[in-house]
C-alpha cells in the first residue's frame, strides 16, 4: 500500500485514485437507493447487498453522467472548459497589477501608513504572481491529462463497485482487501467530508459574489474563475481558504477598498463557520488535531508539490487507522 501510495504521487495519478474512489462509493450508494425502486427486487436487510441489476445501473449512471456533462460542458462552455488555465493566468496577471497599484487604489490617508519598503515588497510579490502565471500557461496539457486521468479512475471504482466478490483468497489477496478496505474508510470520512465542506463553502460565496454585491452595486471581474478556485481550494483543509480568501480580497482591492472590505468581512465568517464545521465532520472521525494536519500537509507539500496539500489529509488519516489498528498508537 505505502509503495502504491507513493507510486500515485510519483506519476501524477492522485486525480484518478481521487475518482476511483468516489465512483466506488457514490455507486455502492446509488446503487442503494435504487433498490427499493428496482422492478421486482426482493425485500432484504439494509446490510444486504443490492440487487444485482441496481448494482449495473447504478454504475451505468455514474459512468455515463460525466460524458454527459462534459458534452453539455463543451457545447455551452467550450472556452471556460478548454481555456481554464489561461483564465487563471490572466487572473494572475490582474492580481499582479493589483498589487502594483496598492497605494492608488487605498485612501490617501490610509497609503501613507504604508513603510517606504512597502513599494518593494509590492514588487517582490508582483513579480511572483508574474512568474506563476507563466508557468500557469503551460499548464493546459496537464490540466486535460488530469480530467482524462480523474475520468479512468471514476470507471475503474465503478466497476470495482459491481464486481463479484469471491470467497476465500490467498493471504495476500485478504490483506490487500482490508487495507484497501481501511483506504475508503479513511476517504470517506476525509475527502468526502472535505467535498461537502467545499460546496458549502463555495454555495455562500456563489451568493454573496452574485447577488448580494451587486446589490451593493460592485462587482468582481473573473467571478466564475473565482468561484470555481473556492471550490477547488476547499477540497485543501486550512491553507485551501486562506488561498481563494485571499485572492478574492486582492481581486475585490482592485474595484475600490469598501468591495475589498465588505469581501474579507464575509470570507471571514464563511471561513469561522467552516472550521465549526471542519471540527466537527473531520475532527471528530479522525482525532487529527489541527497541528498535525498542517505538519503533514507543508511537508507533503515540499515533497510534493500542490498534489501534496490534497493528498496529506487522507494519506495520514490512513496512516493512523492502521497504526491504531497494529495497537501502535
Amino acid at each position: 500500500m505505502a509503495g502504491g501510495l507513493l507510486l500515485v504521487m510519483w506519476r501524477g495519478l492522485l486525480p484518478g485514485l481521487l475518482s476511483l474512489c468516489l465512483g466506488f462509493l457514490v455507486t455502492r450508494a446509488l446503487a442503494r437507493w435504487l433498490v427499493p425502486v428496482w422492478p421486482g427486487a426482493p425485500k432484504k436487510p439494509s446490510t444486504a447487498p443490492p440487487a444485482r441489476g441496481a448494482q449495473v445501473l447504478a454504475a451505468a449512471i455514474v459512468m455515463l453522467l460525466p460524458l454527459g456533462l462534459l458534452i453539455f460542458g463543451v457545447t455551452h462552455s467550450r472556452g471556460y472548459i478548454v481555456e481554464a488555465p489561461q483564465q487563471y493566468r490572466e487572473l494572475l496577471d490582474y492580481m499582479a497589477r493589483t498589487v502594483l497599484e496598492l497605494r492608488d487604489k487605498l485612501p490617501h490617508d490610509v497609503a501613507a501608513y504604508l513603510p517606504d519598503g512597502a513599494d518593494g515588497i509590492q514588487r517582490t510579490i508582483a513579480a511572483y504572481l508574474a512568474a506563476k502565471a507563466g508557468a500557469l500557461a503551460m499548464a493546459g496539457r496537464a490540466w486535460l491529462g488530469g480530467l482524462l486521468y480523474a475520468y479512468v479512475g471514476l470507471l475503474i471504482g465503478a466497476l470495482a463497485a459491481v464486481r463479484t466478490i469471491s470467497n476465500g483468497g490467498g493471504p495476500l489477496a485478504l490483506a490487500l482487501t482490508k487495507r484497501l478496505r481501511t483506504f475508503g474508510e479513511a476517504f470517506q470520512q476525509i475527502v468526502a467530508a472535505q467535498i461537502w465542506i467545499a460546496a458549502f463553502n463555495t454555495a455562500l460565496t456563489a451568493l454573496f459574489l452574485l447577488f448580494l454585491l451587486p446589490l451593493w452595486g460592485e462587482r468582481l471581474p473573473y467571478t466564475p474563475a473565482l468561484i470555481t478556485l473556492t471550490f477547488v481550494a476547499g477540497l485543501v483543509p486550512i491553507v485551501g481558504n486562506l488561498l481563494c480568501n485571499t485572492v478574492i480580497t486582492i481581486v475585490a482591492l482592485s474595484v475600490s477598498p469598501q468591495a475589498a472590505a465588505a469581501c474579507l468581512g464575509f470570507l471571514v465568517l464563511i471561513h469561522k463557520a467552516e472550521y465549526v464545521i471542519n471540527a466537527r465532520v473531520v475532527g471528530q472521525r479522525t482525532h487529527m488535531a489541527v497541528w498535525e494536519l498542517l505538519t503533514v500537509m507543508f511537508v507533503a507539500e515540499a515533497v510534493f508539490g500542490p498534489a501534496g496539500l490534497v493528498a496529506a489529509p487522507l494519506f495520514y488519516a490512513y496512516l493512523k487507522k492502521e497504526l491504531a489498528a497494529g495497537a501502535l498508537v
